[in-house]
């Protein structure tokens, strides 16, 4: 629209305007002697018809003899108007509107004109009087401001609340440009300009208004705290589309505009506190989201106990030890490291000693301590302040902080639970993996276990290095799915079980079986106390696992895997390869057996056993992960603690992952053939002697003389009871380790039983005089048989009872 058709779309003039409105001219007797177009269209005479006749004649009588008519002095405008009945020419009758005015002319003036009768449509007058009454209540009584400013921008008219807000007389202030009013503000609202002047110099220029642009400043009647006011801006224009100047309509929205910064503020903090569970992050975080948009300085502090995870005391009268855990302030840089912690103490008086006092909120003039509790019982507190000039909170803002407060109350209490289980977890975890190792003849070993980070909270993996009977030793990784303290007990639980069914000398895939029996049992148990619908979340069911027993005597290592990854190996030469050992179903899962997997390693030989954590990432896959722990172990020949140091150093160069990582490294080893001294001997009566004279030769050139009538009496009874009980060659073997090992070996797959005999039993005290006798004794099978050993402990004073040599290791 352009500014012509605007204009005449706004036609200012009221409807009893003489310009526009049906005009009658009477003369002193009353008789029409003059007539308006518009009169013609109103009542429907023409000219001719209505000259000279009466007023009666349109204006019925009754209707023209009123008061209003008869009295009106001579000086009477054309303001006012009466509502009246006029007879159309068709006979209709019309409301309508009339005012009138009279003229000041000469008694003997005969014909000449007296008065000026002026009619409109009573429903249009109507109107106009709404539209006035509504002009005159937005100059008077309308709370937005309203302004007029010229085409140079300065105050030519204001209503009544835009002088309020002023705080003068309109006279004072009338002719002043607003940028001289509101000096100190600018609006707010992006992707608008920022001052008065060139907002309105835009909307002059352009036509096109401005609505709701928001807008702080000072109000001019109250110095002091911003205000924030809703503007609006147009251009104003005559009747022929000239521009007279800019009309500014403000609307104070501070409470409004207050109310929806503390609903964002808690909006914010419902997604920016407690994305963690640490604490000292999470009071950081209320810190950072309070500054500067709340407060000028947050501090938080907490209590001592509640920091280290333990239940929040209620107090006996006593103040409790605080930690200042996160401050900020307005002036600190964008990621400014964070202060503290540092312990902090208050004197009696002070805002904060109040506050932990009476565990309740409490004021000063520009400061707000607010007391962070779980329960009832004291956490903390926390202090905002606005500075060194005084500004109070209000009562919003005073439920804004309780709100803000008890949100962060929540997430601090979850996470102190949290860092609860968490600490109980890794003890319970650090008290049931091995501390340390004992030194083994047949391997040299090192290990590396890293938790997992506190996110996710301890995980269940673990390993253990174990000594079997005849020098072999077992080594084992294993892994439960899960995290938290249930996934430490069972992978506790676990780890003892492996260690029982190893010293029970069972094969690899036969203790698997086992411990696959012992898990689905767990889980079924589990189901029928909770039900099948939680049985599938026991982390008793997944557990992955890799056993692995080596033979320093034979150099084989024979291993099996229920879900588990392949162990690394390195022989001498530095030559890397992941054995294609049979994967297994993970433990607990049941329904396909295990199978082992023997190896010939040279002596030196390098094997890495390790769970996923190690090797696998959020950012790399496992294979990725294998290939860089490959390039690590091919350069085997450095000692086994820097191997391991550069492993982690390779594959987790961030510290603790997601997952919990183990990693055992063990070097192979061979006994030393002077250690070792083996017969086969027939299965006949006399074979009984011959061990025993075989036995007591070797002790002497052992030095081991002290040993041979033990030695003798543990021969005798275990090759006589596999003459009997056995049939098929008998092999005795003798080995000189960190213990004197005797074994007798036979094809038979019964095993000798310690018992008591009864007094008129003829035999069954040989075993249990020999398990009297020697320090430990057991049985282990085979394909192709059993064999039955014991150990004895070397005299104190002999020379061989340190750690013999066990064979060369690469430097």
């Amino acid at each position: 629209m352009n500014a012509w058709n605007a204009a005449e779309s706004a036609d200012f003039r009221g409807p009893l305007d003489v310009t526009r409105a049906a005009t009658v001219v009477l003369d002193a007797r009353d008789l029409v002697i003059g007539w308006s177009p518009a009169a013609r269209r109103l009542l429907g005479y023409a000219p001719g018809e209505i000259i000279g006749r009466p007023l009666e004649t349109f204006l019925p009588a009754a209707e023209a003899a009123g008061p209003a008519w008869a009295e009106r002095a001579p000086e009477a405008s054309l303001s006012g108007s009466e509502p009246r009945t006029a007879r159309h020419r068709d006979g209709r009758l019309l409301p309508v509107a009339i005012t009138s005015c009279s003229l000041s002319v000469p008694a003997d003036a005969g014909a000449a004109p007296t008065r000026i009768l002026v009619a409109a449509a009573l429903d249009a007058q109507q109107v106009w009087d709404s539209q006035q009454s509504m002009l005159h209540g937005l100059a008077t009584q309308s709370p937005v401001g309203l302004g007029i400013y010229a085409t140079d921008l300065r105050l030519t008219w204001a209503n009544t609340a835009y002088v309020r807000e002023i705080g003068q007389p309109l006279r004072e202030f009338l002719g002043a440009r607003a940028d001289e009013l509101y000096p100190d503000g600018e609006f707010v609202t992006e992707g608008y300009p920022r001052t008065l002047d060139e907002v309105m110099n835009n909307v002059l220029d352009t036509g096109e208004p401005i609505l709701d642009l928001h807008f702080v400043g000072q109000q001019p009647s109250d110095p002091g705290p911003d205000h924030v006011w809703s503007c609006s801006y147009y251009r104003l224009q005559d009747a022929r589309g000239q521009v007279i100047g800019v009309c500014e309509d403000a609307f104070d929205i501070t409470e409004r505009y207050q109310a929806q910064r503390r609903l964002n503020l808690l909006v914010a903090a419902g997604t920016r506190i407690g994305t963690t569970l640490d604490m000292t992050v999470t009071a950081r975080e209320l810190t950072e989201m309070a500054v500067p948009d709340f407060a000028a300085l947050v501090a938080v502090d907490l209590v001592q106990s509640v920091l280290e995870g333990a239940e929040p005391d209620p107090g006996n009268g006593t103040l409790p030890p605080l930690i200042r855990v996160a401050t900020r302030c307005a002036d600190d840089p964008p990621g400014a490291p964070p202060h503290g912690p540092y312990r902090v103490a208050y004197p009696p008086g002070s805002l904060p000693y109040r506050s932990l006092s009476s565990g309740g909120m409490v004021r000063g003039e520009s400061s707000m301590v607010v007391p962070l509790r779980s329960g009832g019982a004291p956490m903390g507190l926390v202090t905002f302040s606005r500075g060194e000039l005084p500004s109070l909170f209000d009562k919003g803002e005073v439920e804004l902080a309780d709100e803000l407060v008890t949100r962060t109350a929540v997430c601090l209490d979850n996470a102190r639970r949290f860092a609860r289980e968490h600490t109980a977890a890794l003890t319970l975890q650090r008290n049931l993996l091995p501390k340390h190792l004992p030194e083994q003849s047949a391997v040299d070993l090192a290990y590396r276990y890293l938790p997992s980070d506190e996110r996710t909270g301890v995980g269940g993996d673990w390993f253990d290095v174990i000594e079997l009977s005849g020098t072999r030793v077992g080594l084992v990784v294993g892994d439960v799915v899960g995290h938290g303290l249930e996934a430490a007990a069972t992978m506790g639980r676990l780890r003892t079980t492996v260690r029982a069914l190893a010293r029970l000398d069972l094969s690899p895939d036969e203790l698997l079986s086992r411990l696959d029996d012992l898990v689905g049992q767990t889980a079924e148990d589990r189901a029928d106390r909770v039900g099948p619908a939680a049985a599938p979340d026991d982390v008793a069911t997944g557990v992955t696992c890799l056993y692995a027993v080596y033979d320093p005597v034979s150099r084989h290592c024979t291993m099996a895997r229920a879900g588990h990854l392949p162990p690394a190996v390195v022989d001498a030469d530095g030559r890397l390869d992941f054995p294609d050992l049979p994967a297994g179903p993970p433990l607990g899962l049941g329904g396909l057996p295990f199978e082992s997997l023997e190896l010939e390693l040279p002596v030196g030989s390098l094997i890495a056993l390790f769970t996923d954590g190690l090797v696998e990432a959020r950012d790399r896959d496992v294979d990725e992960g294998l290939e860089l722990l490959g390039r690590v172990l091919t350069d085997h020949r450095r000692p086994l603690d820097e191997l391991c140091d550069r492993a982690l150093a390779e594959l987790l160069p961030d510290g603790p992952a997601a997952d919990d990582s183990a990693l055992l490294l063990v070097r192979t080893r061979e006994l030393d053939a002077r250690q070792v001294a083996a017969w086969e001997l027939p299965a006949e009566p006399a074979a009984v002697g011959r061990a025993r004279e075989l036995a007591t030769g070797q002790l002497r050139q052992w030095g081991l003389e002290e040993l041979s009538y033990t030695t003798e009496l543990v021969v005798s009874e275990l090759v006589t009871n596999a003459v009997r009980h056995a049939a098929g060659p008998l092999h005795l073997r003798l080995l000189r380790d960190l213990t004197l090992l005797t074994e007798v070996s036979d094809t038979g797959h019964t095993s000798p039983h310690l018992r008591h005999a009864a007094s008129d039993d003829e035999g069954g005290r040989g075993l249990f005089i020999v398990a009297q006798l020697v320090q430990r004794w057991g049985t282990r099978y085979a394909p192709y048989g059993k064999t039955i050993w014991t150990e004895q402990a070397f005299p104190p004073h002999y020379a061989g009872a340190r750690r013999p040599s066990a064979g060369p290791a690469p430097a």
